[in-house]
C-alpha cells in the first residue's frame, strides 16, 4: 500500500482579517481545519506548559492555578522578548499536535489556521500558504466586536505585534480578500 503525502495548507493573516470565516469555507468543502489558537489553549492545561509558564513568568499569568488567557495576552502583546520566549517553546508543541492531527484526517488536504505562520517561521511546513486580507478599519471593528473590553490602543498593539499584513500578502502563494 502506497501512502500518499497530505497536502498541507496554511491559512494565515493578521488578527481580524477573517481567517475563521474563510476556514469555514474549507470545512464546507470537506477539508479539515486545525485551529492553532484553540489547540495552543489546550496545551496550556498540560503539566509541561504550566511548569514552563511558572518558571518563565512566575504566578502572574495564573488564576486559581490555571493559565489566565487575558493576563497572558496582556503580557504577550506588550513584551516582545517574553512573546518570543513563549513562542519558541510553544510552536514546536503546536506543530507536533498538528502533525498527529493531520495523520488522522481522512482527507488528502488539511489546513492549519494560524495568524502567525510567518512570525513563527513555519512556512516551510506547508505546501501552500493562503493569506486572508482585509482593510485595517474592518479588522479593528472585528477585533473590537470579538473583544469589547479592548481599547483601540490595545487593538492596534495586537495588530502591530504581528508581521505587517502587506508583507504577509507579498509572501503568500494566494491571497483571499475578506470584507
Amino acid at each position: 500500500m502506497h501512502l500518499q503525502k497530505k497536502i498541507k495548507i496554511a491559512l494565515t493573516g493578521g488578527i481580524g482579517t477573517g481567517k475563521t470565516f474563510i476556514s469555514k469555507q474549507f470545512l464546507d468543502k470537506g477539508i479539515p481545519v486545525f485551529y492553532a489558537d484553540e489547540e495552543t489553549k489546550k496545551l496550556y492545561h498540560s503539566k509541561k506548559v504550566i511548569v514552563f509558564f511558572k518558571k518563565t513568568l512566575g504566578c502572574k499569568v495564573f488564576t486559581n492555578h490555571l493559565v489566565d488567557y487575558e493576563k497572558l495576552s496582556d503580557i504577550v502583546f506588550s513584551d516582545s522578548d517574553i512573546r518570543k520566549k513563549i513562542e519558541t517553546f510553544i510552536h514546536p508543541l503546536v506543530m507536533e499536535q498538528f502533525e498527529k492531527w493531520a495523520k488522522k484526517q481522512n482527507s488528502e488536504t488539511v489546513v492549519m489556521e494560524s495568524a502567525i505562520i510567518y512570525e513563527a517561521r513555519l512556512e516551510n511546513y506547508f505546501d501552500k500558504i493562503i493569506v486572508v486580507d482585509a482593510p485595517l478599519d474592518i479588522r479593528i471593528q472585528r477585533i473590537k466586536e470579538r473583544n469589547p473590553s479592548l481599547s483601540e490602543k490595545e487593538v492596534l498593539q495586537r495588530i502591530e505585534s504581528q508581521l505587517p499584513q502587506e508583507e504577509k500578502c507579498q509572501r503568500a502563494d494566494e491571497i483571499i480578500f475578506s470584507v
